[in-house]
């Protein structure tokens, strides 16, 4: 009998682990579970028997690999799979994948939230702004962006895009205005939501000479990863452009200094919070269940991150 794994330090719902199993034992396999584990030691007993591995932003790295003897399949219950050695994987003949789209509806909603909180002045009751009229950029038109898109709408914001993935007739045909450049959607947009990976090419992309490109009243949101982020020169241009805010999921490595220099400016949610909602926790674990069973049957590969 098939073994597979749960393991979370943060743990799914009981409503999705209940969900999981359903599918998992219905498949004949057998379910295990490992929650808010301490240390390494105890996620590398737990997978050394394990055929296939369900996990959220837990580690699998070439450690974790090397004792998972058995271990055919990880899936990454979200659509960021940096949480996974993808050489080591390979290495070990490990598929790799992810779910992506099923955190989608709740990171937009939290932009939208982190966003709102922002320009109303953090709640304190002085006076802030609106959003109706307000020219949106999303970095990154992939599932998340598209619900970013479709929220932006009903705001009555202006909703441009850039993503060279992406074919501007499927921007156009959701109301979204594509842009040729990552330059033009910054110039053109007060407020630009990040929906990029973290990769040797992103990393520290989003730096002062791309922002200061930005309109007065400038908000970036990040719901993606902080690396993508030039920290240092962030903060030199927030200390040279009083009406710049940043809000961000992912609290920077320097997060006290942001908030010591710039209060009221900045916004960092305790930890990443994004695909924290009952409804995307559940969908996530589902499909990882359901990929796992697709790909013992069948070598169902659709959403591999992995060759």
């Amino acid at each position: 009998m098939k073994k597979v794994l749960i393991a979370t330090e943060k743990p799914f719902s009981q409503v999705a682990v209940d969900e999981i199993r359903i599918i998992v034992e219905e498949a004949g396999y057998e379910l295990a579970l490992l929650e808010k584990y301490k240390s390494e030691g105890e996620l590398l007993e737990a997978v050394a028997d394990a055929d296939a591995l369900i996990v959220r932003s837990d580690k699998v790295t070439a450690k974790v690999l090397e004792a998972a003897k058995n271990l055919k399949i990880v899936v990454r219950a979200g659509a960021g799979y940096d949480n996974l050695d993808l050489d080591a994987c390979n290495a070990k003949d490990v598929v790799a994948m992810n779910t992506p789209g099923q955190n989608a509806n709740a990171v937009a909603e939290l932009v939208f939230g982190m966003m709102i909180y922002g320009i109303r002045k953090q709640f304190s009751g002085a006076s802030g702004s609106e959003l109706r009229g307000k020219s949106l950029g999303i970095h990154a038109y992939g599932n998340v962006g598209y619900y970013v898109g479709k929220i932006a709408e009903g705001f009555g914001m202006k909703v441009y895009a850039y993503d060279p993935y992406v074919g501007s007739d499927r921007m156009q045909s959701h109301g979204v205005e594509p842009m040729n450049s990552v330059e033009e959607l910054y110039r053109t947009c007060e407020f630009v939501s990040l929906h990029i990976p973290a990769n040797d090419i992103t990393r520290d992309s989003i730096n002062k000479s791309l922002l200061s490109m930005m309109p007065q009243g400038a908000v970036l949101i990040n719901t993606a990863r902080k690396e993508v982020i030039h920290e240092t020169e962030l903060l030199e241009l927030m200390g040279e452009r009083e009406d710049f805010m940043y809000l961000s999921d992912i609290a920077p490595s320097n997060a006290a200094e942001f908030q010591e220099k710039f209060p009221g400016r900045v916004f960092f949610t305790p930890k990443k919070m994004g695909a924290q909602t009952e409804e995307a926790n559940i969908n996530a674990g589902m499909a990882a269940a359901r990929q796992i069973v697709s790909y013992f049957l069948t070598g169902e590969e659709t959403h591999r991150v992995n060759r």
